[in-house]
Formats: C-alpha cells, sequence, structure tokens
C-alpha cells in the first residue's frame, strides 16, 4: 500500500449501476491504505445480497481483504433512510481517520452522497400521524404535485410509492416547520471521482448481470426472505429487482414480464443516477469523470495525481 500526501480527506467514488465502482473503489483501497464506506440505499441490508449487487468478492484483493463499512447493518424490512445514512456515515468516516487510513465512499445513492457532500440539515423526523391520514387516499400524482411545492425536494425514487411519497411529504413538512435546526458535522475536503461508461455498453452489461444474478439464485434469495417473515409488501418497497422479483414470487406476473419490467426499470434508474449527478455539477459540485474501459492503472494513476494536487 501507498501512502500520499494530499490536501484531501475523503476519496469519493460514484457512478451508475454496472459502471464497475466497486472493483475501482477497492483497487485504490489497497493503493491508498483506504476503507470503503458504502453508498448504497439498499446494500445496507442484511440477506439481500444479489438483488442489491454487493459483490463483496470485490473487497478482497490478492488475499488482501479491504475493510468496508455500511453493508449488512440493519435487517430486511427495515425502512433505513437518509437520515440514519448520514449519521451512520460520520461514524464510519471518524473511525477510518483513527484508523489512520483513507476514508474511500463509494456508491450511487445520489441523495445519500450529496447529503454528506452538501452536509444536509437532517434529523429523526417523527411520524406525523394526522398528516398521514390527510394524504392516505391521494394518488402519487397528486402526492408528487404536494412534494412539489416544497423547495428543498427529494430523490426522484421518493415518488416511487405511495408511502414513500407521503414519508417525502412528512419529512419536508417537519423542516418547513423547524428552519433552525442545528447540525454539527466533522469538516470533510472531498476529492470526486465519478466513472462514467457509454450508454449502450452500460444496457448490455445491465441486461448480462441481471441474467447471471437470476441463474446464481436471486428469485430463491426473494423466497428466503420471505419464508424468514419478512412481508412482500417491504420487499415491494425497496423497487427495482425486489418490487418485480416479489411480484413473481407471489405469482403476480410471469418471469418473462419480471424479467422484462425489471430489465427496463434498471435501465431507467441508471439513467436518473446520470441525472443526479449532472445536476450535482450543474449545482457546483466537481466531479473528475474516468471512463469505465480505461485500464485499471491508468485510472489509479490519474487519481494519484488529483490526489497530490491542490488547486482542483
Amino acid at each position: 500500500m501507498s501512502s500520499i500526501e494530499t490536501p484531501y480527506n475523503l476519496l469519493v467514488i460514484l457512478g451508475p449501476t454496472a459502471s464497475g465502482k466497486t472493483s475501482f473503489a477497492t483497487a485504490l483501497a489497497q493503493k491508498l491504505n483506504g476503507e470503503i464506506i458504502s453508498a448504497d440505499s439498499r446494500q445496507v441490508y442484511r440477506g439481500m445480497d444479489l438483488g442489491t449487487g454487493k459483490d463483496l468478492e470485490d473487497y478482497t484483493i490478492n488475499d488482501l481483504s479491504i475493510p468496508y463499512h455500511l453493508i449488512d447493518i440493519v435487517d430486511a424490512g427495515y425502512k433505513y433512510n437518509v437520515f440514519e445514512y448520514q449519521s451512520d456515515f460520520f461514524k464510519a468516516f471518524e473511525q477510518v481517520q483513527k484508523n489512520k487510513h483513507l476514508p474511500i465512499m463509494c456508491g450511487g445513492t445520489g441523495m445519500y452522497i450529496e447529503s454528506v457532500l452538501k452536509k444536509y440539515k437532517l434529523i429523526n423526523v417523527p411520524l406525523n400521524e394526522a398528516l398521514r391520514a390527510e394524504l392516505k387516499n391521494k394518488s402519487i400524482n397528486e402526492l408528487e404535485s404536494i412534494l412539489g411545492e416544497f423547495k428543498n425536494l427529494h430523490n426522484q425514487t421518493d415518488t416511487e410509492t405511495i408511502p414513500r411519497a407521503i414519508r417525502a411529504i412528512e419529512i419536508e413538512t417537519y423542516y418547513s416547520k423547524h428552519p433552525d435546526i442545528a447540525l454539527e458535522l466533522p469538516p470533510i475536503n472531498p476529492l470526486i471521482i465519478g466513472v462514467n461508461i457509454d450508454r449502450l455498453a452500460r444496457r448490455k452489461k445491465i441486461t448480462s448481470r441481471l441474467k447471471k444474478r437470476i441463474d446464481e439464485g436471486m428469485i430463491d434469495e426473494v423466497q428466503t426472505l420471505i419464508d424468514n417473515g419478512v412481508k412482500s409488501e417491504d420487499l415491494i418497497y425497496y423497487g427495482l429487482e425486489y418490487k418485480y422479483l416479489t411480484m413473481h414470487v407471489n405469482g403476480k406476473i410471469t418471469y418473462k414480464e419480471m424479467f422484462d419490467k425489471l430489465n427496463v426499470s434498471i435501465h431507467q434508474f441508471a439513467k436518473r443516477q446520470m441525472t443526479w449527478f449532472r445536476g450535482m455539477e450543474r449545482k457546483g459540485t466537481k466531479i473528475h469523470w474516468v471512463d469505465a474501459f480505461e485500464p485499471m492503472e491508468e485510472r489509479i494513476d490519474r487519481v494519484m495525481q488529483l490526489l497530490s494536487k491542490t488547486d482542483q
């Protein structure tokens, strides 16, 4: 492992699904004596492995185990949120620093990443039963319209389902009534690297990876979760793989319908991820992009050069 003099105390590796973020981040961690802090909203769940693409084998390089954080930290069925992520991230961040290692954030959940980089003013928003009762019979379009009235909108995934939309409105309503929330978080000076992958190549890789994970037992994984007591509606809440696989396991859609709908949804998800990252750039976040198909050593060398500079 190498040590390097750098003004940065956080390296961020972001990109859309299927861009090879994890293998790149772990190679950098090996080079830089780093530890990975995941920024994936679904890899926090135990037992949700194939469907979330944990690829834990990527964390071992030449028999060396790269330490990682915020993976497998809560049980499936729990509804982990961005407030908890921000808090857990900074706890992990400070622990990695105490270990005298470089924290490397790696993931594709834009809102989680921005909650750290922008230090969102987040607190554990309590339930508002009166508001929930008022909203419960509204359509998803009506809820989306209400959410759009607030200045600070959450990720588009907040309007994927009615429960998510209601919770997002509940959070924004609370923030609007408590504008002076205090927040103390450790200082960060991040270098942000984006992994870009050609759209056509990304689509091909997504479809190929989906087939592979189904062959490896992704349907059985969902059945096991249900057999172990995780409610179907909770799995559907997580979206993407768990939504359509659960519908298939429960006999609501055929295998072909499941595969086709899921394949399209993952492509759309990757597009939304890139839209989020481009939005970050428009709002002033500097992202240094590398090509997913550039040789690993060349990408690592570029990051090493960027880390040693002070005028990013």
